[in-house]
Order: C-alpha cells, then sequence, then structure tokens
C-alpha cells in the first residue's frame, strides 16, 4: 500500500494550502483516513480524522481553520488548511490507521 502526500510548501501567516494523500488503497471507501503533524523538536500529534462515513474529527489547535475531506473515487484524502499560523510549521503525514503512513510533506508558515 502506497500512501502518497502532497502540497506542502512556504506560506505567509493568514495564508492557506491543500494538502493532498493519493492511497492505493482498495476498496479506499471503506477506509478512515488521518492527518498527522510533527514539528521540530516534538512528538507526532493528530491533526484530523474522516471516517468511511465522512464523519470527521480535529484537533482543538485547528479547529475552525483546517478541513478534511475525502474523494472515493480518486482515492484521495485532503486536508485545507486555511488561516495558517506559524505555529503550523511541521512535516505533515498521511495515514491509514489499517495500512500504515505515507511519507511527509512540509509545510512552512514564515514571513
Amino acid at each position: 500500500v502506497q500512501l502518497q502526500a502532497s502540497g506542502g510548501g512556504l506560506v505567509q501567516p493568514g495564508g492557506s494550502l491543500r494538502l493532498s494523500c493519493a492511497a492505493s488503497i482498495s476498496p479506499f471507501s471503506i477506509y478512515s483516513m488521518a492527518w498527522h503533524r510533527q514539528a521540530p523538536g516534538k512528538e507526532r500529534e493528530l491533526v484530523a480524522t474522516i471516517s468511511s462515513g465522512g464523519r470527521t474529527n480535529y484537533a482543538d489547535s485547528v479547529k475552525g481553520r483546517f478541513t478534511i475531506s475525502r474523494d472515493n473515487a480518486k482515492k484521495t484524502v485532503y486536508l485545507q488548511m486555511d488561516n495558517l499560523k506559524p505555529e503550523d510549521t511541521a512535516v505533515y503525514y498521511c495515514q491509514s490507521p489499517t495500512f500504515g503512513w505515507g511519507q511527509g510533506t512540509q509545510v512552512t508558515v514564515s514571513s
């Protein structure tokens, strides 16, 4: 199983980014997916989850700013990140709780 994350980059505070994670999971639709992040010197933390039925949960630190979604036809999960803050700077990882981790994508929020 491969989980291919993309969409990271450098953005100014208050800006937006959308991360994508393409999964070689079949059938993709029946599995929950998640995004985690790890900032320098810190432990990896859960950012958001989405169930097979589309139910979502978020870390308190990103509620109201981040949105997780999925496109089952494309086998892809997204993380829309708005109103980004410097403390959002981290490597973001896509995860399937069943199948494991993808490689990370760097998000840097800086002026």
